[in-house]
């Protein structure tokens, strides 16, 4: 979720600077840097640092004015800026597994870095505590050795699984989910929220204000209701204005900004920048000839890879499952702002990484963005990532959708071989997608 550098670190000819045509990905992008170098100066002045992971309700955080990092950003950055092998190095020299999960042991990697100056940015300050949610076997115990590497305090939040499947969650998601979750799952969340809060209270000295609270739920409606109408916008138009390599960082930088209005004002930008380009008849690529979908995390180490294959076959990846969440997973209306905040996170895995949840939603999208190929990412270190591929792969193939299913970590790029993955992607373009070079 950050711009690319030294492309010729990375092994077996790797990554490619990816080109950015709107300059509201370019706005995003840069401030990621200023807002990091403001939050360094907020601790280095004393003031506390949370890191959490992607799927911790950031909402509270942002309600307490409480600077945080999230773990999957920061391993985005770390592998953007070529530093990920050396950290994943210096995890594996402590004895840890090859195996282990890289997009998520990364800030525990980075911190064992004898000179952490040097890392992006400058470094990871030291946080004041660390928050994570259970959704996995391996993330309570990574985020308690992270607190235990910085010898700070540690909360794990209860994660619960769905007793019934749900028709359609994307229909009922933003005002109806009291009628999707099962309110013994939510009864759990908002009581283990409060507990986070007086957790945060008490190792902060912050405090939890219910009226700005409202705020920023308010203020992320207004940022999800834009991405979804950006999504729109894209789905319909032929050829597609433009592809997710500008769309991802545009969308991701400001997930992690939720509630604020910098975060609005980019998700608007974006949603007016994209009908400008309509408008004009412009697109990203005029040679769209194929429109695919990449599903599964970013290859954040090689962004460009993406815009290999437009000259070639004109194949276009136009669509990715950060703009489809953002339009479709954050939104949330209700009287009881944290029971509403309960149901944005409750089944936040469910929708991403249990079928038929996330498969049926993955055909629904294809579908709307008339997607004749599908990419998914697969990382066999993740639990999480790797579970669930057989039916997602029978969903879009029930649905007369082709299914590349590329193995490869997004952070890691010591195992990444982009000639041979360019090889499987064409042969899959050519064989299974029906198109031929020009």
């Amino acid at each position: 979720m950050t711009e690319q550098s030294n492309p010729t670190l990375l092994p077996k000819s790797g990554s490619r600077v990816s080109v950015k045509k709107l300059k509201t990905a370019a706005r995003a992008t840069a401030y990621q840097k200023e807002w990091f170098m403001g939050l360094k100066e907020r601790v280095a002045a004393g003031e506390p640092l949370a890191v959490v992971n992607a799927d911790v309700p950031q909402e509270i955080l942002r309600a307490m004015d409480i600077p945080y990092v999230v773990n999957q950003w920061w391993s985005s950055v770390c592998s953007a800026k070529q530093k990920a092998p050396y950290y994943l190095d210096l995890l594996n020299e402590k004895g840890y597994r090859q195996d282990l999960c890289r997009y998520c042991s990364l800030a525990l990697a980075s911190s064992f870095d004898p000179e952490p100056e040097k890392g992006p940015w400058g470094g990871l300050p030291k946080p004041t505590v660390a928050i994570t949610r259970l959704t996995c076997d391996s993330q309570a115990k990574i985020f308690e050795l992270l607190a235990r590497e910085y010898g700070v305090p540690f909360y794990p939040l209860e994660n619960t699984v769905p007793l019934q499947i749900p028709d359609e969650w994307w229909t009922k998601a933003s005002r109806n989910w009291d009628e999707l979750f099962e309110p013994h799952r939510l009864d759990l969340l908002v009581e283990d929220f409060k507990g986070l809060i007086r957790f945060l209270e008490t190792n902060t000295g912050k405090t939890f204000s219910e009226t700005r609270f409202k705020k920023v739920m308010s203020l992320v409606n207004e940022q999800a209701e834009y991405n979804k109408k950006t999504r729109d916008l894209i789905a319909k138009t032929v050829p597609a204005p433009v592809s997710i390599t500008d769309t991802v960082q545009t969308v991701m930088v400001p997930q992690w900004q939720r509630g604020t209005e910098w975060a609005v004002d980019i998700a608007r930008s974006l949603y007016e920048e994209v009908s400008e380009l309509v408008e004009r008849g412009e697109s990203a690529n005029p040679n769209e000839r194929v429109r695919l979908a990449w599903v599964g995390r970013g290859l954040w180490f090689n962004l460009g890879f993406y815009q290999h294959f437009e000259k070639k076959y004109g194949a276009s990846f136009i669509w990715s499952i950060y703009l489809g969440l953002a339009a479709d997973a954050y939104a949330r209306y209700g009287e009881d702002p944290l029971r509403t905040l309960a149901s944005r996170f409750v089944g936040m895995e469910d929708m991403l990484h249990m079928p038929p949840w996330n498969s049926d939603w993955y055909v629904k999208e294809a579908k709307l963005n008339k997607i004749d190929g599908v990419v998914h990412l697969i990382s066999d270190s993740c639990t999480q990532g790797a579970g669930g591929t057989y039916f997602i792969k029978k969903a879009f193939e029930d649905a007369g959708i082709p299914v590349l299913q590329l193995r490869a970590d997004p952070v890691d790029a010591r195992s990444w071989d982009d000639s041979a993955m360019i090889q499987e992607l064409e042969q899959f373009l050519e064989e299974r997608v029906k198109v031929k070079p020009e």
